[in-house]
């Protein structure tokens, strides 16, 4: 995955990977503060001409040692970054399922936001 750069973009709520100064994919997130702090992954997209290169995968990896980083979580709801951690235990450790409900009751009040 050679030239692609993943940055975050806290502001907007995105993961985002770069090449040539176009987003060619991301992770779309909210950050939970109760009953603790927790990155929530939603969605990952991939634009099409760039699918199968990896990038997602690069993606959720990042999340994870992003969320390491700043001493949080990931709570994630997005179904691939899910299979990701799934086969990935190592670099992304389950999310308590008491902070999976309250990432799944803070999307649900929140029906305009992704």
């Amino acid at each position: 995955m050679g030239g692609v750069e993943i940055r975050d973009d806290r502001g907007a709520g995105r993961l985002e990977a770069v090449e040539g100064g176009e987003v060619v994919g991301r992770i779309e997130y909210f950050v939970l503060d109760e009953p603790a702090p927790a990155l929530v992954p939603v969605h990952t997209v991939v634009e099409p001409a760039h699918e199968g290169k990896g990038i997602a995968g690069s993606l959720a990896r990042e999340l994870y040692a992003l969320a390491v980083r700043e001493g949080v979580v990931v709570a994630p709801l997005c179904p691939y970054v899910v299979r990701w951690a799934s086969r990935h235990p190592e670099d992304a450790p389950a999310a308590d399922p008491e902070l999976l409900r309250a990432a799944k009751q803070w999307l649900a009040a929140h029906p305009g936001r992704f």
